[in-house]
């Protein structure tokens, strides 16, 4: 399934003061690859969309993975397809009560409506440094004029800083606490 990119070759020749007109023809292609690496950094799509996931639950509880869970549809466990009475869900997290034991399978619909502006800035900065720099240049020098690139402008990758931005998007981590008074 092929995810649209989350910002617009408009937006792109606004973000880089252009006309649409003067941005190469690769400019939607740029934005779509930079798209689909900003949501492989989060671990989300962004987008509304439906999804359906098998998934094992922790304690009385499963976390969605794709956010924000805007409803859901169907809920199943072990076999059984459960009421919207027999589960409750809060943020990303369905909890299931003394049901949850088995593997879960939800259907939920999930995504902003708009892509969040610090997604689409990322998005939209990254094919700006692919279409600036596509030669992935480090120097270049013309007689007397000489530009060097910051090596972050090299490649269609993102910058520490845009991966940092990024980690609050990332689903959460399960911590688990350990018996202390057993060998392992």
């Amino acid at each position: 399934m092929s995810l649209p990119a989350l910002a617009t070759v408009n937006e792109l020749a606004a973000w880089m003061q252009r006309e649409p007109t003067e941005l190469p023809e690769g400019a939607a292609l740029v934005l779509d690859t930079a798209s689909a690496i900003v949501r492989s950094e989060a671990r989300q799509r962004f987008t509304r969309g439906t999804t359906t996931v098998a998934l094992s639950p922790r304690g009385q509880s499963v976390s969605l993975p794709q956010r924000p869970v805007v409803s859901v549809e169907l809920v199943r466990v072990g076999g059984r397809v459960l009421r919207p009475d027999e589960y409750r869900v809060w943020r990303d997290q369905l909890w299931l009560g003394s049901l949850g034991f088995g593997p879960v399978v939800v259907t939920y619909t999930h995504g902003y409506a708009t892509v969040p502006a610090d997604v689409r800035a990322i998005v939209l900065t990254l094919a700006g440094r692919v279409l600036t720099n596509p030669s992935d240049l480090r120097q270049e020098s013309v007689g007397s004029v000489s530009v060097t690139y910051a090596a972050e402008t090299i490649g269609a990758s993102l910058a520490p800083i845009e991966r940092d931005q990024l980690s609050r998007y990332r689903p959460r981590a399960a911590v688990v606490g350990l018996d202390k008074g057993r060998p392992w």
